[in-house]
């Protein structure tokens, strides 16, 4: 079957308040800041049948979740669709990849004066088994506490991520890698570059991180109003440049190039 984006993952270790306010600045959405029941803490930008999550660590816990620590900020996760954990589980197995235990867990989410539990089980691949960073399935048991209709409009316009670009020394090897996993469903798209096609994509921005081999180094948002954009890069002090068709904003704390199909 073919694989359906669930979510894109940006961590950001201890520092979970700037990203956050960099993207509200930019005029998304944000769901209030909730607490994970292993220990992490996010922020999502929620679309329609997928989302973003800006992940980060509290401070002072006495549980760390240490896959993120051991994660570069930035795009770390790619996280597909699963309908039923345990069963995806056994077919990543049978196709060869080296599976964790799946994973329950929740937290506590309120919205619109309610408070309720958002719960999840994710069926990760081993560490390693993409060098670009984590890939896992997630199965939502509870999706009324994340799809809520204030969280799916967005000032700016955005309707949701159309594709992830993954930046390879050796982007053959990396491609066999991800056909394993088999196609994607249509509306997604993963893009692998050279270095050298990077540097013609990203238009001279800053954004990557040149001591990876492979790192996912920018996402593609589907519409956006430029004019608010820009406007909100400038205010930020980001690097962007914006063309007829495109605008692109460079986060350098997070090695991140955020692209605007317009």
């Amino acid at each position: 079957m073919p694989q359906v984006l669930d979510h894109l993952v940006i961590n950001n270790h201890f520092n979970l308040t700037p990203t956050r306010e960099l993207f509200a600045a930019l005029g998304f959405t944000l769901t209030p800041e909730s607490h994970h029941s292993l220990g992490s803490m996010n922020q999502l930008v929620m679309f329609n049948d997928h989302y973003l999550e800006l992940i980060g660590l509290p401070r002072h816990s006495a549980t760390v979740r240490q896959e993120l620590l051991d994660s570069p900020r930035g795009i770390d996760g790619l996280v597909f669709r699963s309908n039923e954990a345990e069963s995806t589980a056994r077919q990543l197995a049978e196709q060869g990849f080296s599976v964790q235990p799946v994973q329950h867990f929740s937290r506590e989410v309120e919205a619109n004066g309610e408070r309720g539990e958002a719960r999840f089980s994710t069926v990760r691949l081993a560490p390693g088994s993409f060098a670009a960073g984590r890939v896992y399935f997630c199965q939502h048991h509870t999706p009324q506490w994340l799809w809520r209709d204030p969280w799916l409009q967005h000032a700016n316009g955005v309707e949701g991520i159309e594709s992830l670009t993954l930046v390879a020394q050796n982007p053959e090897q990396e491609q066999q890698a991800w056909q394993r996993l088999g196609p994607l469903a249509p509306g997604f798209v993963l893009r692998i570059l050279t270095p050298e096609q990077w540097s013609r994509y990203c238009a001279g921005l800053p954004g990557r991180d040149e001591t990876r081999r492979s790192q996912f180094a920018a996402m593609t948002f589907r519409g956006g109003d430029p004019v608010t954009l820009v406007q909100a890069a400038e205010n930020a002090g980001l690097p962007h440049v914006h063309t007829a068709e495109r605008l692109l904003i460079a986060v350098p704390a997070i090695h991140t190039l955020l692209e605007f199909r317009l």
